[in-house]
């Protein structure tokens, strides 16, 4: 299975991924929670800015601008 993760930040615009780790801690890993990215969690990408940081993704109903740092600690497998 670990071999299908990739970085939240690497999937393209459009596709569906489901939240399987984070790679963060303290304050990080509680936000992170707290913004509904539990194991499980379908997640969307849906666009980037123009200058490419930060990506908006839709998670549980709600639309939420992740940067690519923080993204990059979230580890996904594709639908």
């Amino acid at each position: 299975m670990s071999d299908n993760l990739i970085p939240l930040h690497k999937i393209p615009c459009g596709e569906k991924a489901r939240v399987r780790k984070l790679d963060s801690t303290g304050n990080e890993r509680r936000r992170l929670l707290d913004l509904g990215l539990i194991t499980g969690t379908c997640v969307q990408s849906l666009i980037k800015s123009p200058s490419g940081d930060p990506t908006a993704y839709e998670i549980r109903g709600a639309v939420i601008a992740l940067r690519s740092e923080e993204a990059s600690k979230i580890l996904v497998e594709l639908i």
